[in-house]
C-alpha cells in the first residue's frame, strides 16, 4: 500500500503533457521562461538558434561551401578598423618600407593561429569555449569565456567608433561621433539577433562591396604613398617599436582563435582540415592586409600632403572623405563602409552572448537574446567612452588580445597533438558539458597563469611597460606574445602529465 501511495504521489507531481498547437512550444511562466518561449517560436520561424550552445551532431549538419569560411572573414576584416590600424606604423616611427612586411607577416602569423583552431570546429561540433574544456578544464574554461566577452565588447566598440567617425564625416559634423556609435551598435544588434544563419548570410556577400570600395580608394590614394619617407627612430628603439607593431597586428588576427569554431559547427565532420586551415588563414590575411596596407600608404603621405594631414587630425572618416572624389561619391562610399563595421559586430555580439552562456551552467539557462542585449549595452558604453582615442584603443586593445590568445592556442595545440595524439577519437564529445568527465584544470589554469606572467613582463602598453620589454629601446619592445608562448608551453607539458598521473583526467 505504501508503495502504491508513493507512486500516486509521483504521478500527481509530474507535469501534465500538453500537446502544442501546430507544434508550437508550450507558453511557460516566468520572465526568462517567457523569453525562452519566444526564442523557441522565432527559432521555428526564422532559425535564430535557440539551442546554440548544444553540440551539433553529424546527422544534424548541412553542407555549406568551405569557401564561405573565407568570405565570412573577408567581410569581417575588410573594414575601417583595419584601415585605421595601418596608421600605427607611422605612429611607431617606422617607414612605409618597414611597415609593409610587418603587416603582411604578422597578419599571416596571427591568422595561422586562428586557422588551426578553426579545424576543431567541424570535427567536434562544439563552440570554441566548450572545446577548451578538454584541455583547460571545465571550470577554468570559464576564464576563457569571460575574456571572450571582454574581447568581443572591445572589437565591437572599436568598429562602432570607426563607423561613428565615418558617419560624422558623411554628415559634415551634424551627426556626432557618439550618435554614430549608437546607430552602428543598434543596426549590428538587429543583424546578430537572428543567429548564425543571419550572420553568415550577411558575411557571405558583404565582402564584395567592401573590396570594390577599397580598390577605388587605392586607385585615388596609393600613388601618393611616400616610399622614401624617412624613419623617425633608429637603432634599438626602432627594433623595439617594430616588435610592438608586430604584437598589435598579430593580435588583430590571432584574436579570432578563441571564437572561430563557433561559426564552423554546421560543417560536415569530414570537411578537409587543410581546406579549413587555408580558407580561414587566407580569408583573414588577405582582406586584413588590404585594409592595413591602404592605411599605411596614406599615413606615409601625411607629411607631404597638408590637406590630408589636416583631414586626418579631424578623424579617419574625414581623411577618407577628402581622398575620395567627388564629395558626393565620397559620402556614398563612406555610408557603405559603415556597413563593414557591422560585419565584425555581428560576429562579436553573437559569440559574446555564447561565451556569456558558457561562463557558468546557471547562465546557460538565460536565453541568448538576453545576453545579446547586455553585450550591446557594453558595446555602447565602451564605444562612447573611447570615441576620441581610436589609435590608443587600437594599440592597447589589439596587443592585449594577442597575449592571451597565444596562451590559449598553445594549450589547445599541445593537448591535441601530444596528449590526445592528434585524434578526435580520444575526445569524449558527448561529455562536453559534464564536469566529472573533463580535466580538473590544474595544469591548464596554472599554465595559462604562467603565460600571463610572460605577458606582464613583456608587454608594452600606453600605461604600463613590462620590465623585460623596457630594456628594448627607448619606448620598449613588446615581446609578450613570445614569452607567453614559451612560458605556457614549458609549464603545461609537465603539469598536464602530473595531472593525468595523479588525477586521471
Amino acid at each position: 500500500m505504501d508503495f502504491d501511495h508513493e507512486q500516486n504521489i509521483e504521478k500527481k507531481l509530474q507535469p501534465v503533457a500538453v500537446t502544442p498547437v501546430d507544434d508550437e512550444p508550450v507558453k511557460p511562466r516566468g520572465f526568462f521562461a517567457k523569453i525562452r518561449y519566444f526564442e523557441e517560436v522565432l527559432d521555428r520561424k526564422l532559425g535564430i538558434e535557440s539551442h546554440s550552445l548544444d553540440r551539433v551532431h553529424p546527422e544534424n549538419r548541412n553542407s555549406p561551401s568551405p569557401l564561405v569560411m573565407a568570405f565570412m572573414w573577408a567581410s569581417a576584416t575588410m573594414n575601417i578598423s583595419c584601415f585605421s590600424t595601418g596608421f600605427l606604423g607611422k605612429q611607431f616611427g617606422l617607414s612605409l618600407g618597414e611597415t609593409i612586411p610587418i603587416v603582411i607577416f604578422a597578419t599571416l602569423l596571427g591568422a595561422m593561429v586562428t586557422g588551426w583552431c578553426a579545424t576543431m570546429g567541424p570535427g567536434t561540433g562544439l563552440r570554441q569555449v566548450a572545446i577548451s574544456r578538454y584541455s583547460l578544464g571545465y571550470y577554468p574554461s570559464s576564464l576563457i569565456a569571460l575574456l571572450n566577452v571582454i574581447e568581443q565588447l572591445g572589437w565591437a566598440s572599436v568598429n562602432c567608433i570607426t563607423g561613428g567617425l565615418a558617419l560624422n564625416a558623411v554628415s559634415d559634423g551634424h551627426v556626432s561621433i557618439a550618435i554614430g556609435v549608437v546607430i552602428i551598435a543598434c543596426v549590428s544588434l538587429l543583424f546578430s539577433f537572428v543567429g548564425l544563419r543571419g550572420v553568415l548570410l550577411y558575411e557571405k556577400y558583404a565582402w564584395m562591396m567592401f573590396f570594390v570600395i577599397f580598390m577605388i580608394i587605392y586607385g585615388e590614394a596609393a600613388h601618393r604613398a611616400n616610399l622614401s619617407a624617412p624613419q623617425t627612430v633608429t637603432g634599438m628603439t626602432k627594433s623595439g617599436n617594430a616588435l610592438s607593431l608586430i604584437g598589435v597586428i598579430y593580435g588583430s588576427s590571432a584574436s579570432w582563435s578563441s571564437i572561430v569554431s563557433d561559426f564552423y559547427v554546421h560543417y560536415p565532420v569530414d570537411t578537409s582540415k587543410v581546406k579549413i586551415f587555408l580558407y580561414t588563414t587566407l580569408g583573414i590575411t588577405i582582406p586584413t592586409c588590404i585594409g592595413m596596407l591602404l592605411g599605411a600608404c596614406i599615413s606615409s603621405a601625411l607629411d607631404t600632403n597638408p590637406e590630408w594631414a589636416a583631414a586626418y587630425d579631424i578623424g579617419i572618416g574625414e581623411i577618407l572623405k577628402t581622398i575620395i572624389y567627388p564629395t558626393g561619391f565620397a559620402k556614398f562610399l563612406l555610408v557603405l563602409l559603415v556597413l563593414s563595421g557591422i560585419g565584425v559586430n555581428c560576429i562579436a555580439i553573437y559569440s559574446g552572448a555564447l561565451s556569456a552562456q558558457l561562463f557558468a551552467p546557471p547562465l546557460a539557462k538565460v536565453p541568448r537574446v538576453f545576453w545579446s542585449f547586455l553585450v550591446f549595452a557594453g558595446i555602447l558604453a565602451l564605444g562612447i567612452a573611447g570615441r576620441d582615442h581610436l589609435l590608443d584603443v587600437l594599440e592597447n586593445f589589439l596587443s592585449l588580445l594577442g597575449y592571451w590568445n597565444t596562451s590559449f592556442f598553445a594549450i589547445l595545440f599541445i593537448e591535441h597533438y601530444y596528449f590526445r595524439k592528434g585524434s578526435l577519437a580520444n575526445y569524449d564529445l558527448d561529455a562536453w558539458n559534464t564536469p566529472s568527465k573533463m580535466p580538473v584544470g590544474y595544469a591548464g589554469l596554472t599554465a595559462f597563469l604562467c603565460g600571463a606572467a610572460g605577458w606582464i613582463v613583456g608587454m608594452v602598453e600606453t600605461y604600463y611597460v613590462g620590465v623585460l620589454a623596457a630594456k628594448i629601446g627607448k619606448d620598449g619592445g613588446d615581446i609578450a606574445n613570445e614569452l607567453a608562448l614559451v612560458f605556457t608551453t614549458i609549464s603545461y607539458l609537465p603539469l598536464r602529465k602530473l595531472e593525468l598521473r595523479y588525477v586521471g583526467r
